[in-house]
């Protein structure tokens, strides 16, 4: 379908038409008809399927009516991440580009000039704030911020909020909201307490799911069999044998994480680590580093699985087999990107092997298995245990202990310089 068979009105056309946007994707298509109708929606689409104009464009077509207050917040728009609303901002800026619609993003950092800015925005009233939890509490607990008349919610990435501990933030700015309000959720994933913050915070809405799509086919994709012990070995054979370009390094915890870091930084590897437990600051400056190439190695959880543009990494390993399909086609998307060419290895322990059969069934095929070095010694058999059991959508269940644990001057959307 193409976007001029949708009801968006002419200037929303033309930012599609100069941004030379043609035809919707599928999450584009099913969306921006419901949310135009002003229903509540919650979305199950992964990350590059074309979400966030899924959300943006109805809003802006909305706002642009000038049927909204030009003095109040209008849409808010919470992000987990400073790089996710960042990038969403950039978006609000294409989009906005023909339309006296103003946006303010608010998230974390260091710089007091920053906070001022953020101020002066949600004093003043901008169409969209573009938020992170945690700052955006900040702004409201000193007072200043009326949202008593936003119009619009919209929860972005909405599974990995919650997986970073964001559930009682995005309740409490709930509380500040009007209870006559469009709520707008995207999510990746659909578990339980998606379920539970739906129910809490969305009224009737219409749902969008979407299958989770296979891997792009440029990605090359193997697997070392090993035992634990054998992961930081492998490792070592592997950046021996390669020059080290842009290397993304998944594990499944923050304390793995660290202490894949830590074994790394011994072998004298140029390596930075990304984690929830890091403060927005620093995530900002590791991965300042890792683009510009003074890092080259970026042990991570699944932070940095979702939303971050970097077009030439060449190389993935998983260090441990995630437990959702759509995690492992999350993570292996960030290489083969931009017409490049990629390589995603996985690391299968004996506990893991359950996992990855199910992960090759629903890839329907068999990924490559390398030979262990002869020095890590002998590999253990593969031979995937037939007690752990698989749904059809793509996600694991594990039987046993353990698991899954334009107004104001507050942004001028002038035509920019050519």
């Amino acid at each position: 379908m193409y976007f001029s068979e949708l009801p968006l009105n002419d200037q929303v056309l033309d930012a599609l038409d100069a941004m030379r946007f043609e035809e919707c994707t599928p999450i584009q298509e099913q969306s921006i008809p419901i949310i135009l109708e002003g229903r509540d929606l919650i979305a199950v689409a992964q990350t590059g399927t074309g979400k966030t104009a899924a959300y943006l464009l109805p809003v802006l077509n909305e706002l642009s009516e000038g049927k909204h207050p030009e003095d109040a917040i209008n849409c808010i728009i919470m992000a987990p991440t400073r790089e996710l609303a960042q990038q969403i901002d950039q978006q609000m800026e294409g989009f906005s580009y023909f339309m006296p619609v103003s946006s303010v993003p608010v998230y974390g950092g260091n710089d007091g000039i920053l906070f001022e800015q953020q101020k002066r925005g949600l004093t003043l009233g901008a169409d969209v704030v573009i938020a992170t939890p945690g700052r955006l509490i900040s702004h409201l607990s000193l007072g200043y911020v009326d949202l008593s008349r936003v119009s619009y919610f919209i929860l972005d990435e909405a599974d990995r909020m919650l997986d970073m501990g964001f559930y009682d933030d995005i309740m409490q700015i709930v509380k500040f909201l009007p209870k006559e309000r469009q709520t707008i959720m995207f999510s990746a994933t659909m578990p339980a307490k998606i379920q539970q913050l739906a129910n809490n915070i969305l009224n009737n809405p219409a749902e969008v799911k979407l299958a989770v799509s296979k891997p792009a086919d440029k990605i090359m994709q193997a697997a070392y069999i090993c035992h634990e012990s054998q992961k930081l070995g492998i490792i070592r054979t592997l950046f021996n044998d390669e020059t080290l370009e842009r290397v993304i390094i998944f594990a499944s915890s923050k304390l793995k994480v660290k202490e894949v870091t830590k074994a790394l930084r011994q072998m004298k590897l140029n390596v930075g680590e990304m984690h929830s437990d890091l403060e927005q600051s620093q995530r900002e400056n590791v991965m300042l580093d890792f683009k510009a190439g003074r890092v080259k190695v970026l042990v991570a959880t699944d932070i940095v699985s979702r939303g971050i543009d970097i077009d030439d990494i060449r190389l993935v390993v998983n260090y441990d087999v995630p437990r959702d399909c759509e995690d492992y086609v999350h993570r292996i998307g960030r290489t083969a990107r931009a017409n490049n060419d990629g390589v995603a290895i996985t690391f299968v322990s004996e506990q893991d092997q359950g996992y990855f059969y199910k992960l090759e069934k629903f890839l329907e095929k068999d990924i490559y298995k390398i030979p262990m070095p002869e020095e890590l010694g002998e590999a253990p058999e593969y031979k995937p245990r037939s007690e752990k059991k698989f749904s059809k959508k793509g996600k694991f269940h594990h039987h046993g202990k353990g698991g899954n644990k334009g107004k104001r001057n507050i942004r001028t959307n002038n035509p920019k310089k050519a």
